[in-house]
C-alpha cells in the first residue's frame, strides 16, 4: 500500500477493487445520473413556482414547504437507505428507489392540491436521497485511498452539471408548456436511472460484508461511525459548506435582482458560471488526488470561501452590496465548494470503510438537514439586505475549518 498525502491509504497500483464487481466508467456514469436528481427536481421546479401558486390557490409559503418537504425527505431518505443497503446489498434496493421516485414525480406531475405535492415531494425527495446514498455507497464499495476521492471529485465536477441545466431546461419548459412538463421529465429520467442501473451497476455489496440489520445494528453501526473524531470533523467540513451553499442559493436573486437590477435572464447566466466554477474546480481537485495533500486543497477552499463572506459581510453593512461585488464574491464562494464538498466526503468516506452505507448516509443526512435549514433562515432579513446570508457565509467557512483543522486534526503527524 501507498500513503495518499491526505493521510488515507491508497491502493497499490492494479489495485482498486473490492469484490467481483468492478469500478467502470459504465457505474461512474450511472452514480454521476443519480447523484444530478436533486439539483434537476429541484431546480426545473423552482422557476415555476409562481404559477404552481396560481394554479392550485396556495400561498407563496404554502409552495415554498414543497421545497422544504423535498429535502426533509432527501435527508432522511439518505439516512435510512444507506443502513438498509449495508444489510440488503446495493443492486435491488436502488433499483427501488429509481422506481418510487418515478412514480412519486407522476404524482406530482397529476396533483391536484398544493398538500398532495408537498406529500409526493417528500417521497419524491426520500427516493431520490435513498438513491444518491446508495450511489455513493458503491463508489466506496470499490475505490479506496486517491482513486476514491479522485472519482468522487469527477461525479462532483460532472454532476455539477445539473444546476447549470436544471434551471434553463426549466425556464425552457415554462416558456414552451406548462409546469407540470418539468415533473413528467423528472419521472421520465427516474425511469431512464432504472434502466443504467439494470445495466452498468453491479451488484458491489457481496453477502459476506453485508451486515444483520434492524434497528440494533441500525443504532450500533451509527455510534461507531460516531465515534470517530475524523469522521465527525469531515461531516462538519461537508455539512457546513453544503449550509454555505445553501444560503446562496435562497438569497442570490434577491441580491442580485431586487437589490441591484439584474434582468432574470443576466441572473441565469451568472447562476451558470457559478455552477460553472464549482464543477471546474471538482475537476481540478479529481487531477489533484493523489498529488496534493486532500487536507489541503480542501484548506485553500475553505480560506476562499472565507473571504468571500468577510468581503459580502462588509459591502452590505458599508456599501449597500454592490453588483461587482456580489457577483465576484458568489463566484468565489461557489468554486471553493468544488474544492471543498466532494473533498471532505472522501475523507468522512474514507473513515469509515467498515460501514460504508451508514456512514455515506450520515453525510447526505447532515448536508441536506443543512441545505433546509439554512435557506430560510438566509431570508429572514427580508429581499433588501445580503447580511443574513454572508453572516452564514462566514459561519459556514469557520465552521468546515473547525472541523478539518480540529476535529478531524492528523495526530500521526501527516497533513
Amino acid at each position: 500500500m501507498t500513503a495518499d498525502l491526505s493521510g488515507v491509504a491508497s491502493p497499490a497500483p492494479g489495485a482498486g477493487t473490492r469484490g467481483q464487481a468492478r469500478l467502470t466508467a459504465g457505474l461512474v456514469a450511472s452514480v454521476v445520473f443519480l447523484t444530478a436528481i436533486a439539483p434537476l427536481a429541484t431546480d426545473m421546479y423552482v422557476p415555476a413556482f409562481p404559477q404552481v401558486a396560481d394554479e392550485l390557490a396556495a400561498t407563496a409559503t404554502q409552495v415554498q414547504l414543497t421545497l422544504t418537504t423535498f429535502f426533509v425527505g432527501m435527508a432522511l431518505g439518505q439516512l435510512v437507505g444507506g443502513p438498509v443497503s449495508d444489510q440488503r446489498g446495493r443492486r435491488g434496493p436502488l433499483i427501488a428507489a429509481t422506481l418510487v421516485m418515478a412514480a412519486a414525480s407522476i404524482v406530482c406531475a397529476l396533483t391536484p392540491t398544493i398538500a398532495v405535492m408537498a406529500a409526493a415531494r417528500f417521497v419524491q425527495g426520500f427516493a431520490g436521497g435513498w438513491a444518491m446514498v446508495i450511489g455513493r455507497a458503491v463508489i466506496v464499495d470499490l475505490a479506496t485511498g486517491a482513486r476514491l476521492v479522485r472519482v468522487l471529485n469527477v461525479i462532483a465536477g460532472v454532476g455539477g452539471v445539473a444546476p447549470i441545466v436544471g434551471p434553463l431546461v426549466g425556464a425552457v419548459i415554462l416558456q414552451l408548456s406548462h409546469w407540470r412538463v418539468s415533473f413528467w421529465a423528472v419521472a421520465a429520467l427516474g425511469l431512464a436511472m432504472t434502466l443504467a442501473v439494470l445495466v452498468a451497476v453491479p451488484e458491489s455489496l457481496p453477502p459476506e460484508r453485508r451486515h444483520g440489520g434492524g434497528l440494533r445494528d441500525f443504532v450500533m453501526a451509527g455510534r461507531q461511525v460516531l465515534r470517530n473524531r475524523s469522521y465527525v470533523g469531515y461531516l462538519l467540513v461537508a455539512g457546513s459548506a453544503m449550509g454555505a451553499l445553501f444560503a446562496y442559493v435562497a438569497t442570490s436573486a434577491f441580491v442580485l435582482q431586487s437589490m441591484n437590477g439584474l434582468s432574470p435572464i443576466a441572473y441565469s447566466i451568472d447562476f451558470a458560471a457559478n455552477a460553472a466554477g464549482m464543477t471546474i474546480a471538482a475537476l481540478v481537485a479529481a487531477r489533484l488526488a493523489g498529488r496534493v495533500a486532500t487536507r489541503t486543497v480542501i484548506l485553500v477552499g475553505q480560506l476562499a470561501a472565507l473571504a468571500a463572506g468577510v468581503a459580502m459581510l462588509i459591502g452590505a453593512v458599508w456599501f449597500d452590496t454592490p453588483l461587482i461585488l456580489a457577483i465576484v464574491c458568489f463566484f468565489v464562494l461557489m468554486t471553493a465548494q468544488g474544492l471543498i464538498g466532494p473533498n471532505g466526503g472522501a475523507l468522512a468516506s474514507a473513515a469509515v470503510p467498515d460501514h460504508p452505507g451508514t456512514g455515506s448516509a450520515g453525510l447526505g443526512f447532515v448536508q441536506w438537514v443543512a441545505a433546509g435549514t439554512i435557506a430560510p433562515i438566509a431570508g429572514l432579513g427580508g429581499e433588501h439586505t445580503a447580511i443574513p446570508m454572508a453572516v452564514l457565509m462566514i459561519a459556514g467557512a469557520a465552521a468546515s475549518m473547525f472541523g478539518l483543522l480540529v476535529l478531524a486534526r492528523p495526530w500521526d503527524g501527516s497533513t
